[in-house]
């Protein structure tokens, strides 16, 4: 079984992007915005915006499920105050449970939160166990920088996530560290912010000790670390620095990193310097790089090709395609098994 931990909405009903734009224009009245109830989508809408997309591209390159969250960029957590991000959360997280629900045996729900800039996160609880309890989420995505690459936030490390921290103990989620756009004109969001957050939250995470007060909490940092992997000596000196023990003590008992690197050379080099029990399959499409790499004949974000190209034993390639994704997301193999899979 080949599962895709990092997929995103990205071909949602023109409808949604209506629903946010008039959303987004009530910002200073809120009297004027749009209600949950006036964004009317039927199943069929929802079945054709993933069956001629998403799911035949799923079949052409072997993937059998995929954990399907709202889309990234469209998290944007700067718009608005609270409210305008706990309403547009919960329209969107709906959306990802319906088209779930309507292919249950091809997609398992991840949840975006309501976060504002300089709001506390514990705001985020109630939606957190609203997409677990009543939608099934088996996953969430957490912004460290919702001001829109200003990075206002504090690191991750910092105790006001504890809320949300304990939350995911408590319901056994993982959550993907994922930014969502930059308004920052001097970082391109999926060319550099994206990127730039990927190493800016693993450094905190080595500088911090947060795995200490949560030693079950599970944390994916996508598009294959950033510049982690290639800079796996830089982060080692610098834990030592720090007096921390080694990586593979103070963090990789509870990081991962997904394969969302598209070229092969890149590739190679996260599955030989990251531990395989570390790394889970991931493509992320459909999503911010789509087209046909000029140079192998074959789309960039078609990153199974990579893995099986890759010198990993089938052992090894067996856990980054399925088994680390049951191990990391302990209600997505709830979810499987009560599919008899």
């Amino acid at each position: 079984m080949i599962i895709d931990c990092h997929g995103h909405y990205t071909t949602a009903p023109p409808a949604l992007e209506e629903w946010r734009k008039r959303q987004i224009a009530a910002a200073g009245d809120p009297s004027a915005a749009p209600s949950r109830d006036e964004l009317r989508i039927g199943d069929d809408d929802l079945r054709a915006t993933v069956e001629p997309h998403q799911l035949r591209l799923m079949d052409e390159r072997g993937i059998d499920l995929t954990v399907f969250s709202p889309r990234a960029s469209f998290m944007a957590h700067h718009i608005g105050d609270f409210a305008t991000s706990a309403a547009w959360a919960a329209v969107c997280n709906d959306l990802v449970h319906r088209v779930a629900a309507l292919h249950p045996g091809r997609f398992a729900p991840a949840a975006m939160l309501p976060q504002s800039p300089g709001v506390d996160p514990a705001t985020c609880v109630p939606e957190l166990v609203r997409a677990v309890e009543e939608l099934g989420a088996v996953a969430i995505n957490l912004n460290p920088d919702p001001s829109g690459g200003h990075w206002t936030a504090p690191p991750l490390t910092d105790r006001s996530w504890y809320p949300v921290y304990e939350k995911m103990a408590e319901y056994d989620v993982p959550a993907m560290i994922h930014v969502s756009t930059s308004v920052n004109p001097a970082f391109h969001t999926t060319g550099a912010h994206y990127l730039n957050a990927d190493t800016t939250a693993f450094m905190q995470l080595v500088q911090g000790d947060l795995f200490k007060d949560f030693p079950t909490l599970r944390l994916i940092i996508p598009h294959g670390g950033g510049a982690v992997p290639y800079h796996w000596g830089r982060f080692r000196g610098l834990a030592m620095a720090l007096g921390k023990p080694e990586l593979e003590e103070h963090v990789l008992n509870n990081v991962y990193f997904d394969t969302c690197v598209y070229h092969q050379p890149g590739s190679d080099l996260l599955y030989e310097v990251i531990p395989a029990k570390n790394i889970l399959f991931a493509s992320e499409m459909i999503g911010a790089v789509r087209d046909i790499d000029p140079c192998t004949g074959h789309h960039f974000d078609d990153t199974r090709r990579y893995a099986q190209a890759a010198r990993l034993s089938a052992e090894d390639l067996a856990a980054v395609q399925e088994h680390n994704a049951r191990r990391v997301y302990p209600r997505l193999e709830a979810l499987l098994k009560r599919q008899g899979r």
